[in-house]
């Protein structure tokens, strides 16, 4: 009896370890994948799919009654080339612009690890009388305190983060700052909620970690944050078109169905600017400030040119993903498509009915789902930046960056002041 009780124990015991999972099942069969229905394009394309197989089984019914409802088969391999250059077309170039959305914010996290650590560790103060003789030289006398210059640091590190933050919600059309990810790593005094739209005053402290900055940025412009008017877009880009809706509809209000008062706004007529070129504005005066107050004297000019090489390059990533996000596939592209590929499908069951009988609803339906998942593929990658299932996940792009540049800020030291003090260049005594 005891024997048997510990051969179950046993057998219980290794039976969680003989579970075999989904990925690895994979290395050695398709069927896991097959059978999957989660995560496909099934869900999408079911729709199309039915109506076709509805047909093919009306032409199947109309058949069996005697009609005579057949084509030649000269006709569907001429669709069948046309309509295969274009779905290979239409595939391939989904996958180029879902490809250079992922490559360029690939690069702009690279540009914000490399401007962040940059900033951390070569701003520091110049060297004074009191450290080695080696790293002294002509150098102007700053008048900043190692506090104040921790807390420009890192306003200009969150400037960073919020960059890559505010581009995410550019690309999204979402403009405005009254996002909680956005607002969580914006300085606190980077934006005005005025009618002027930039804020350049540079008073008041800041925090010196991510936390401080969600308490003080929610406590201290709490009560302003419902303003329809922050920083320019920030503020929806206007254009005349747009500002009333009723003024389109009549040349002046005497000519409406009823008298309008119309209230010039003063700033109405202003041009906007994305949030994200706000940043890197910010962010180009924070390496102008840094020169200045001779921050930078480790690094000399080279330093200087490659911090202002890589906003430069954040801008140009920026832009490239604009360029995907405002140039859809025209749509008479996708229009032309899909009637190739219904035409293609509605002739298949008139020409297979003749020689397969009932048997074709299976074969047309079969076709149907692998042309019309192609489609569906291509029309599901088209645009990388929104919040479909198989969009790029920038929210959590962006998310480890902020934590990256967080673990910056609160573990690692900044320049000179490592582990073992300066180096004065002889090695080990």
């Amino acid at each position: 009896m005891e024997s048997g009780k510990n051969s179950k124990l046993s057998l219980a015991a290794l039976k969680p370890s003989m579970t075999i999972k989904r990925q690895q099942l994979r290395k050695y069969s398709w069927l896991p994948d097959v059978l999957r229905i989660k995560g496909s394009i099934i869900t999408r394309i079911l729709g199309p799919v039915l109506t076709v197989t509805i047909f093919s089984t009306l032409v199947a019914y109309v058949w069996s009654r005697g009609e005579k409802v057949v084509l030649t088969n000269s006709i569907v391999p001429l669709l069948s080339v046309v309509v295969g250059l274009i779905l290979v077309f239409r595939n391939g170039t989904s996958y180029d612009r879902y490809w250079e959305g992922r490559k360029c914010f690939s690069t702009l996290t690279s540009n914000v690890r490399n401007l962040s650590r940059m900033i951390w560790v070569h701003v520091c103060l110049p060297p004074t009388e009191e450290q080695p003789t080696h790293i002294k030289g002509k150098t102007p006398v700053s008048t900043l305190t190692p506090t104040e210059v921790k807390r420009q640091k890192v306003e200009a590190l969150q400037c960073c983060v919020a960059f890559a933050y505010a581009v995410k919600h550019y690309l999204r059309g979402e403009e405005g700052i009254e996002y909680d990810d956005l607002t969580a790593v914006l300085p606190p005094r980077f934006a005005s909620y005025g009618e002027t739209g930039y804020n350049t005053s540079r008073g008041g402290a800041s925090p010196t970690s991510y936390a401080a900055t969600e308490n003080t940025f929610g406590e201290s412009e709490g009560n302003q944050r419902l303003s329809p008017d922050a920083t320019k877009r920030v503020r929806r880009k206007r254009s005349k078109k747009f500002l009333d809706g009723r003024a389109a509809k009549s040349s002046t209000p005497l000519l409406g169905n009823s008298h309008q008062t119309i209230m010039f706004h003063p700033y109405a007529n202003q041009t906007s600017i994305p949030l994200p070129l706000v940043i890197a504005h910010e962010l180009s005066g924070a390496v102008f400030r840094f020169k200045r107050e001779g921050l930078l004297e480790t690094v000399g000019p080279a330093g200087t040119n490659a911090m202002s090489g890589l906003v430069q390059s954040m801008v140009d990533q920026m832009t490239s993903m604009e360029r995907v996000a405002n140039t859809p596939i025209p749509a008479p592209y996708g229009i032309h498509l899909k009637q190739c590929v219904t035409l293609y499908l509605f002739a298949l069951p008139l020409t297979l009915i003749r020689e397969l009988g009932w048997s074709m609803i299976p074969i047309v339906t079969v076709v149907a789902f692998t042309l019309m998942g192609i489609e569906g593929i291509a029309d599901e990658i088209e645009m990388p930046f929104g919040y479909d299932k198989h969009d790029l996940p920038l929210d959590t792009y962006c998310d480890d960056l902020r934590e990256e540049v967080q673990y910056t800020i609160e573990r690692l030291p900044e320049g000179g002041h490592g582990a073992f003090g300066f180096d004065d260049g002889e090695g080990d005594d």
